[in-house]
């Protein structure tokens, strides 16, 4: 295990396209490519103390970790103005002192499974691939859920929980994409949202 040393952080912010949610973006990796934690409430926040914080002031209610950012999304009686640089200096804090923001380990891959059918493993390429890194710009992700009777089922997370353009994105992006590059596939839904 490496010891843990303070490190120089830079934050700065992005907005998105959902209004209740703003992009804090660092200047290292807090997760693996392609890897991401999603925390709805406090109480799902056991593998990341930094989310476990940041639950701590109240008018946070969504913490999201990928890549090199964390989106945080506020309850929406709150104003950004009130709440970005409480939220972006707790952040470069804890940062700072050299703790990991996510204590999570995988034995594979986490994205792909070697059981999968073809046609899933062809799903999860091309949101891997042409998916993922527009969703990740806007502070969020999209996630794999199943495939069943040409229906693909993806979780939406981070900043695309709760966004009023989600579902715009979901229907003409990611699935006019899914059924021109797959025949198999002939709708895309969300689910949990």
């Amino acid at each position: 295990m490496l010891q843990a040393q303070k490190r120089p952080t830079t934050i700065y912010m992005e907005a998105n396209p959902n209004p209740n949610s703003l992009k804090f973006v660092v200047n290292f990796m807090l997760a693996d490519e392609g890897v991401s934690f999603d925390y709805p409430n406090q109480e799902s926040t056991e593998n990341s103390p930094l989310a476990n914080e940041l639950f701590n002031f109240a008018a946070v209610d969504r913490v999201f970790i990928a890549s090199n950012f964390v989106t945080v999304t506020k309850k929406e009686d709150v104003e950004w103005l009130e709440l970005q640089d409480i939220v972006r200096n707790h952040i470069k804090t804890y940062l700072e002192s050299g703790k990991a923001p996510v204590n999570a380990e995988f034995d594979k891959d986490p994205l792909f499974d070697e059981n999968d059918s073809e046609v899933v493993k062809k799903i999860k390429g091309i949101l891997d691939e042409y998916i993922r890194p527009a969703v990740e710009q806007d502070g969020g992700a999209i996630v794999f859920h199943s495939f069943q009777d040409g229906i693909v089922k993806v979780l939406l997370q981070g900043s695309c929980s709760g966004c009023p353009s989600s579902t715009v994105t979901l229907k003409a992006g990611i699935e006019n994409l899914l059924t021109r590059m797959l025949p198999e596939v002939k709708e895309v839904q969300a689910e949990g949202v």
